[in-house]
């Protein structure tokens, strides 16, 4: 947790992320970044330079970088610069995002998780937890 501007407690929440995405190239010759289908990231609520993390199902690795907007509608997923030592095409990552929040509003977040198939279609999108729409509601719910 930190303190935000006015001494409240903020919290990191996770705000959206795009789940078992198929890597579809590693660039080790481009400056660094993810570039994805503006689709999938309108979808997660990612923007453009936005901070994400990287996480890849089909090794371990994890790694920090930033999105930059690709074709729409490709489907791209694609790992550029030196990240492409660790996450490699046809990997399965999962692509995150998050906000920093006061407790107040952390407790009524209800993160965007976007499903989507072998080809990074969309199949499902949800909020939460997928059961509940918000925090609190899934707190509940345990």
């Amino acid at each position: 947790m930190c303190r935000g501007s006015r001494g409240t407690n903020l919290r990191t929440m996770m705000a959206g992320k795009i789940h078992r995405a198929t890597v579809t190239e590693a660039n080790l010759d481009y400056e660094g970044s993810i570039t994805l289908d503006p689709i999938l990231m309108d979808a997660a609520g990612i923007l453009p330079y936005e901070q994400v993390h990287v996480l890849d199902v089909t090794n371990g690795a994890r790694l920090e970088t930033y999105a930059i907007t690709g074709r729409r509608g490709s489907g791209e997923v694609c790992i550029n610069g030196a990240a492409a030592r660790l996450v490699h095409e046809r990997d399965l990552v999962i692509i995150v995002t998050y906000r920093q929040l006061s407790d107040e509003a952390a407790a009524g977040l209800a993160p965007r998780q976007v499903h989507v198939d072998s080809a990074n279609r969309i199949i499902r999108t949800t909020l939460g937890d997928g059961l509940a729409a918000s925090a609190r509601e899934a707190a509940a719910l345990v």
